[in-house]
Parts: C-alpha cells; structure tokens; sequence
C-alpha cells in the first residue's frame, strides 16, 4: 500500500513515520507513506498558499490551485484522494478495513480557516474523525493512517485485531495479565481454568455486557 500524505506541517510527521508499528511497517516495506507539503506546490514567488475568503470573514482560507497541484503529483490510476474535514462522514472501524484494501491513499490535511469549497471537485471522498475541530487535518491523517497499517498483511498478528472493539459491532472483551490478584482484585476464575470453550462463550457475553453498559447505541446495530 502507498500513502500520500498532503500538508503545510511535513515537521509534525517526523516521530509518527519512525515509532513503534508505523516504523516497523515501513522498514519492513508493508507500507510506503511520503509526506508532502503543498507549499512546494505555490506558484506565488513566497509559496503563499491562503489568502482573505471573498465576501469576507475571520481566518485565511487554503487555496485551490497549490492543493490541486499537489494531488496531480502523486496520483494514479489507484488512488483515492480523502480530504479531511469536520464535515466528512465519520470514520469507523469499518471504513478502516475498507480503507485498507485501497492500494494508493492520498489525504488531503486542511488548514486555517477553511479550504476553497472547489478543492471539493478534485476529491473523492471526505472523512471527519469526530464531531469536534482541529487546528488542521494532520492529527486525523495520522489516526487514519495508524489504524489502517495496523490491518495489512503481516503488519501485526491477525489475531491482535479480529476481534478488536468495533467488530461486530461490540466492544472488546475484559483482558487480565499478571499478577494474579492486584490490590484485591483477582483475574476471573474462568480465565486460568484452561476450558477454552468456556473462556470463549465468558469474552462474547462480557463483550456484549460492556456494550451494553457503555455503546448502547452500537449494540442495536448488532
């Protein structure tokens, strides 16, 4: 998998591309992910890529041409350009593992006050990570990013995310290591019994219990 990451800020992706499992993915070439800034892109002889919005109104906007340009540098036949944007569809565990099966991602990290509404046409799809606003896309990029790679072939065990919360709709169960009791609280009985069949049947109820408790609103899509 290739991706391309868009970005005034390359600097704030320096200890993401070369910590823990995003490291390891891309020394063990699972993954290819290049940083780009869209001030390379500028035409303007100081590479000025925001100007004052028409109609006027706080804060600059990024502009079409520098973000467009940038694009068309590294897309294929393959990509699938996401902006990020407090008003794309919400991400999900799902859109995670669909994302994952794309061969190239290129994502676009507003900035500012906003980006030019016909950045838009040049984009195929639009992602928000929550109901909140960021300084810019770049911190959304690196959530998607991560929880993307964690997913290829051979990045991790496959049995480190199958049964990961969110799948299936439900939380994941309880999880216990050493010591066996830990101020007053013991691990469950269940757990060191050995019975595997019973270990199984106790993580889907507890699964289900915490969704309960904690996701009701996801349980009902169960």
């Amino acid at each position: 998998m290739k991706i391309d990451i868009l970005t005034l800020f390359p600097e704030m992706f320096d200890n993401f591309l070369t910590t823990s499992i995003i490291g390891r993915a891309i020394d063990k070439k699972k993954v290819d992910i290049k940083i780009h800034n869209i001030r390379d892109y500028s035409l303007d002889k100081h590479k000025r890529v925001d100007d004052y919005a028409y109609g006027g109104g706080s804060g600059m906007v990024l502009m079409p041409e520098p973000v467009k340009r940038a694009i068309d540098s590294v897309k294929d036949n393959d990509s699938l350009v996401i902006l990020l944007t407090p008003q794309g569809s919400p991400y999900s565990q799902a859109k995670a593992l669909s994302l994952a099966k794309v061969k190239h991602l290129i994502l676009v990290c507003g900035h500012y006050e906003g980006f030019d509404e016909r950045i838009r046409y040049f984009v195929d799809l639009e992602i928000s990570i929550g109901d909140y606003v960021l300084t810019g896309g770049e911190l959304p990029s690196m959530v998607i990013t991560d929880s993307i790679v964690r997913l290829l072939d051979g990045v991790i065990n496959e049995d480190s995310y199958k049964f990961d919360s969110f799948s299936d709709n439900l939380l994941d169960y309880p999880v216990y290591t050493h010591p066996l009791v830990f101020e007053g609280y013991e691990v469950p009985e269940v757990l060191t019994s050995g019975n595997h069949e019973k270990i199984a049947k106790w993580r889907k109820e507890q699964q289900i219990k915490r969704t309960k408790e904690r996701r009701p609103d996801i349980l009902e899509k169960s």
